[in-house]
């Protein structure tokens, strides 16, 4: 006699797939894989960041005299993994479009193409990043070290991968590319924020940075940093409106520390420097030092 009875299961669980692919106005025909795979973009990034930083983040028997043989030959099989995906993203995107086959794929090399071309321009803004977390943590001993230890430096790497693929519109792949980092590192940051050269996540445990934020050169951000949005406008039927700018502008040379708030469409001006555990919802002038102290006494002067 079985212990389980697995057929009963499995027959009722086809049961809540199909309730579920009815509601959401689904066929029910046979198919292949319809949607990206986490497995797949988590080889695929491991491979360019190999592709990337090839003595460092490559394998540990490379030697200088095969770097450019390793590079292409990782490179290659990485993009052709990407194409994959890339193509059941639109096809999951343009499902309902009266599109062929030929320009479902047209539409998944272009983009594809278009990345592979960007990673020069990714490599040199995660230099500015590595370089400005060295120059910034008086514990950093090298270079080096940042980019093999710092989960400040792994969440940009992704974000930097994931923001080329949002561009190119590829916002599923983008996604998971980001909660992979996400779920290695605790930093939250969405792949169409929009991250200028320089960036440095100090510690980094908890930091969310939402969708619309965008964010200019040299910017340093501690632990439990949130960029966030403060409400959320919604259509004549009550659904959330998509995509509206609703995150912080932060200018060049801020520095925002330890578990600082800043919500809303609000700008933080150049140089400005935001304090541990401060809530903000009103832009803040350039140069500005915004500590809890500050932000009290202006509630108490306030008519």
């Amino acid at each position: 006699m079985a212990v389980f009875e697995v057929s009963e299961i499995v027959q009722a669980l086809h049961g809540v797939r199909n309730e579920w692919r009815d509601s959401q106005k689904r066929s029910r025909e046979p198919r292949g894989r319809e949607f990206p795979s986490r497995e797949a973009l988590a080889q695929i990034v491991e491979q360019l960041k190999g592709a990337l930083f090839p003595m460092r983040l490559g394998p540990p028997d490379l030697r200088h005299e095969s770097e450019d043989f390793y590079v292409g030959h990782t490179l290659d099989a990485a993009l052709q993994a990407l194409l994959s995906q890339a193509r059941l993203e639109v096809a999951y995107v343009t499902r309902m479009m009266p599109l062929r086959d030929s320009e479902l794929e047209a539409q998944a090399v272009d983009a594809v193409r278009k990345f592979a071309a960007a990673l020069p321009s990714i490599r040199r803004l995660l230099d500015s990043d590595v370089l400005a977390a060295y120059q910034g943590d008086p514990a950093a001993r090298s270079v080096d070290e940042v980019l093999l230890c710092y989960p400040g430096i792994l969440a940009m790497i992704h974000h930097r991968l994931a923001h080329a693929l949002y561009k190119l519109g590829l916002p599923l792949l983008a996604r998971i590319v980001a909660e992979l980092a996400h779920g290695q590192t605790g930093i939250d940051i969405h792949p169409g924020a929009q991250i200028g050269p320089g960036f440095f996540i100090d510690h980094g445990t908890g930091v969310v940075i939402g969708e619309t934020a965008m964010i200019g050169q040299r910017v340093r951000l501690y632990q439990a940093v949130t960029l966030g949005a403060k409400r959320f406008p919604t259509d004549a039927d009550g659904n959330l409106s998509k995509g509206l700018p609703r995150h912080p502008v932060v200018e060049d040379d801020v520095v925002i520390y330890a578990g600082a708030t800043i919500l809303g469409r609000i700008t933080l001006g150049k140089g400005a420097t935001i304090g541990g555990n401060v809530w903000i919802t009103e832009s803040v002038p350039p140069g500005a030092n915004i500590t809890q102290a500050s932000l009290q006494n202006a509630r108490a002067v306030a008519p």
